[in-house]
């Protein structure tokens, strides 16, 4: 193998410095210029705060309510888990505001589940079986074949990869839910799952206060796709935008990493890493975890989002890949929505499974209402944890022992947080390596 200085030199002998560094120098910039086309602009101030001043305040009970349900998809065989769930936002929300419980199976359900969770939700719920065309493999996919690329992914240990049942629920959330008969007649939604916990008391209404301010999606908690679940995934919807003419929004560009690969390689690039447009550029993974979710059905029921769903489907990425309805839903709003109308709710508790969200519990009588005859029909227990200066929680029953109160980052914060600059100046090197 030929040295590299002795390389150097006779490249430097056979082409002359007065043309390699005018070369170097423009692909420089060229690079500059590209990543700059990506850059988000930063905010001045702290963007996108709660609803409402720091800590409780009175419920409205007679203020109009919003065309809302919550839903719940839950199996015969989650009796228990749904009950904590209702129980919980009962408790800490609907025991003021009174909105329907849409439950979801794919299967006939038990009586006894019926019994139990209308009892628990104060006679407020409905249950309903998704039809079989929904939940199930669409004509244009091979069952065999389908079925025996889920083994497959399974056999990687991608977690829930190898679950048939999985992979149709996710394919069910991205496009055919908001056509269910049983919800044509409500506008919004808030998703629950089964064993899930409200940590603190939510005052006012956030269906109503969406509306209110424009709002279309609502999240508690961002973080990062498992690349392997969906390598193609941001590729066909880059593609899908390039052939519609959709213009990227900021949010669109606050999910993307510009590569910083010279204009000749970025497309090399392209064709041997996941995650990446035709262009060359990173899709970050950054996804709202979509089991808490609030959102406008009629944004997902648009014209715009059916098409892009059916786009999708036809790709096979639900059955062939592992595509979840979180990321689907993510790209989605980053291609279609404003800053604006998205919405963090950092001031409510939210706990599944092994992730977290606890805000501190704002300070003061005037701000957790210990008197409040309206919030003592929630049977609260009035010793919450404890008050905190900076703190925006109400009422909030934060468990200590998971260490740090919140999800420790939220990967969208360039667009909320003013001292994300220093952050993302740190974090690019990175990108490099890891998109």
């Amino acid at each position: 193998m030929v040295p590299l200085r002795r390389l150097l030199r006779s490249m430097r002998r056979r082409v002359p410095l007065w043309v390699v560094l005018p070369v170097l120098a423009a692909g420089t910039l060229e690079v500059l210029l590209h990543a700059a086309s990506w850059s988000v602009p930063v905010p001045a101030a702290e963007q996108d705060a709660a609803f409402f001043p720091p800590g409780c305040r009175e419920p409205d009970l007679a203020q109009a309510r919003a065309n809302a349900a919550f839903v719940m998809l839950a199996r015969n065989s989650e009796r228990r888990e749904a009950k904590v769930t209702v129980r919980s936002i009962e408790r800490q929300f609907n025991a003021w505001y009174g909105y329907p419980i849409v439950f979801l199976n794919d299967e006939e359900w038990d009586p006894a589940f019926v019994s139990e969770l209308n009892e628990t939700a104060g006679g407020k719920a409905v249950f309903e079986v998704i039809p079989r065309d929904v939940w199930s493999f669409p004509d244009w996919v091979d069952p065999e074949a389908a079925r025996r690329s889920i083994k497959a992914q399974g056999e990687t240990g991608l977690q829930h990869a190898g679950q048939e049942g999985y992979h149709h629920m996710c394919r069910f959330y991205s496009g055919k839910f908001y056509q269910l008969p049983a919800l044509q007649k409500y506008k919004w939604y808030w998703r629950l799952e089964p064993d899930v916990e409200f940590l603190c008391a939510v005052t006012y209404d956030p269906f109503v206060e969406m509306e209110r301010r424009g709002k279309v999606y609502g999240f508690t908690i961002a973080l990062w796709e498992l690349g392997d679940s969906c390598p193609s995934l941001f590729r066909e919807a880059a593609d899908w935008m390039d052939a519609r003419g959709v213009r990227p929004t900021a949010l669109w560009r606050a999910t993307v990493s510009a590569s910083w690969a010279p204009w000749p390689l970025r497309r090399w690039l392209m064709s041997l890493l996941a995650h990446r447009d035709a262009r060359g550029d990173a899709w970050s993974l950054c996804h709202y975890w979509s089991n808490f979710e609030i959102a406008d059905m009629d944004f997902f029921r648009s014209r715009e989002y059916q098409a892009f769903f059916d786009y999708l489907d036809r790709k096979g990425g639900f059955y062939f890949e592992r595509w979840g309805d979180a990321a689907v839903h993510s790209i989605a709003v980053a291609m279609y929505a404003d800053p604006a109308q998205v919405h963090h709710f950092e001031d409510i508790g939210y706990r599944h499974d092994h992730l977290y969200q606890c805000p501190a519990n704002a300070p003061g009588e005037a701000a957790q209402l210990p008197g409040s005859e309206v919030l003592a029909r929630g049977e609260r227990d009035p010793k919450w944890t404890a008050e905190e200066p900076g703190g925006i929680g109400c009422r909030c029953e934060c468990d200590r022992s998971k260490g740090t109160r919140n999800h420790p980052e939220y990967c969208l914060d360039r667009l909320k947080r003013p001292n994300t600059r220093k952050r993302r100046w740190i974090t690019w090197p990175l990108r490099l390596v890891w998109p």
